[in-house]
């Protein structure tokens, strides 16, 4: 019997309150999501927790909130008065705090409730659903919280005991918790920006296709729209250097992901940290698509930014991130202060949550891993299949080698492309299918739909999206561990009939 069930629209991913998945089981689903259908949206359990508001903080917002006015429930009373600072006087935004509770009220006002939205998706700022679930038992509008396992001691220490083993030369004080993969990203980033800015230094350089969020902070954050600079092909140093001799001196950082997300490509990354060490830019590498687990680049870089989400909280009932500063870095003590003083801590229920399930990252890994190796190469010889992108592929397999903390260590990411059209073998495919990743359960998603409808819904520009070599049907598998021939039989199922 097949390890795997269709999963009905909305229904979270895993079957938990603080899911961070939900089904999206056909390409319809998908395109009402984004398009904020309402015959989709209503039949949404929950969502990914930095785009979709937690049906516990709606329910305590609606408790608090008062008519005419929308309720905002932040992570912390610094992060309302970000949001508040954000929005601006006109906006009427006002402070919340009752009880412990705190966030922005602002009048009824499509547009500004739009920009609250995404500022606080970009950076991490709302309410986690455990916390809003402890009020809500205070305040007797829920029995009790789902029971779960969870660390009885020091939380935060047995998070720190597990990565120091994985991150050499680090210490306690140099791994920085946070909320989220994106608030550390966003912390990370604001530390060196501003440090390289009393500096005179500026520009940023992309390098290859970001995550969203990460491109979002890259677009607002610098002075001015020329300070950010992309480099589309993350294997071109030749191009970097031609940027460095010309620009060198203004040049902030660099930011890539190693390996990208959703190519799966990986930079030479020893000459990219050489490169920047020579012009006095600073290198942020985000590791979340493989795992802080599979590659050892702190060593290369000045801050590693990363999602804790994925695999080390492989249950994918958490959100968590890290900043890990490299302490022989040049500028670590004042990276060290900054970007401790931007990050969102983990609320106590979440590092609980994530103590519990760090101790199980390696092998959840290791069984990825090899799990990985076989899906990888099933889709690349089936004749349906025409792309297909993962750790090992030949083009960046040697600089993926030479970070790899193993010679199995891959990560569980698959990207492919189809020969023929891609929404029936999705509609068809009898996987778990929704955002996130690094997870127990295998899970599959149409990526550039869920990540960047803006460019490949009706109307969207292309363009830069070739420039990056990323077909709009792109799909992206993350392998679980489900039995490997329960994967291959499903999508083998699905392409019989692409």
């Amino acid at each position: 019997m097949s390890a795997f069930k269709p999963i009905p629209l909305g229904r979270p991913i895993p079957e938990s309150p603080h899911g961070v998945s939900c089904s999206l089981p056909t390409m319809g689903a998908v395109r009402g999501y984004e398009e904020k259908d309402p015959e989709i949206t209503g039949q949404l359990d929950s969502g990914y927790p930095r785009f979709v508001v937690h049906p516990f903080a709606r329910r305590l917002a609606a408790h608090h909130g008062t008519p005419g006015r929308t309720l905002w429930l932040t992570s912390s009373v610094r992060m309302a008065a970000e949001l508040v600072r954000h929005l601006g006087p006109s906006s009427g935004a006002e402070l919340f705090a009752r009880d412990g509770v705190n966030g922005v009220s602002h009048p009824q006002s499509a547009d500004t409730g739009a920009r609250a939205k995404v500022y606080l998706q970009n950076i991490g700022g709302f309410l986690p659903s455990r916390e809003a679930e402890r009020h809500l038992v205070r305040l007797g509008l829920v029995a009790a919280a789902q029971p779960e396992e969870l660390f009885a001691g020091d939380a935060a220490a047995e998070v720190r005991r597990n990565l120091r083993r994985v991150i050499p030369g680090a210490g306690d004080a140099d791994l920085l918790l946070a909320n989220s993969g994106m608030n550390a990203v966003y912390s990370a980033f604001r530390a060196v920006a501003d440090l390289q800015a009393s500096r005179g230094r500026t520009i940023w350089v992309q390098l290859g296709w970001l995550y969203l969020d990460t491109i979002a902070i890259l677009e607002k954050v610098p002075p001015t729209p020329g300070d950010r600079i992309h480099v589309h092909d993350v294997f071109d140093i030749a191009a970097l250097e031609r940027l460095f001799a010309e620009k060198g001196s203004r040049i902030a950082g660099v930011f890539a992901e190693v390996p990208t997300n959703p190519l799966i490509q990986t930079p030479d990354v020893p000459a990219l940290a050489a490169l920047c060490r020579r012009h006095g830019a600073r290198l942020i590498l985000d590791p979340s698509v493989a795992s802080v687990y599979s590659v050892d680049i702190l060593r290369h870089s000045d801050l590693l930014a990363t999602s804790l989400t994925k695999y080390t909280a492989g249950e994918g009932d958490i959100l968590a991130g890290l900043v890990a500063v490299n302490p022989a870095g040049p500028d670590a003590a004042e990276l060290r202060r900054r970007a401790a003083e931007r990050l969102e801590p983990v609320y106590p229920g979440d590092l609980a949550r994530l103590a519990a399930e760090i101790q199980a990252t390696e092998a959840l890994l290791g069984a990825i891993d090899r799990s990985a190796a076989h899906v990888a190469a099933f889709l690349s010889a089936h004749p349906r299949v025409k792309e297909v992108h993962w750790a090992l592929n030949p083009v960046s397999r040697a600089n993926f080698q030479a970070i790899a903390r193993s010679p199995g260590a891959v990560g569980g990411l698959i990207s492919f492309t189809l020969r023929g059209p891609m929404e029936p073998f999705y509609d068809r495919l009898v996987l778990p299918k929704g955002p996130s990743f690094g997870m127990r359960t295998t899970l599959i998603c149409p990526y550039m739909y869920l990540a960047h409808y803006d460019i490949v819904g009706k109307g969207g520009d292309l363009a830069e999206l070739r420039g990056s070599g990323i077909d709009p049907d792109l799909l992206r598998l993350s392998v679980g561990v489900e039995p490997v021939a329960d994967i291959i039989a499903a999508l083998d199922a699905a392409l019989a009939g692409a």
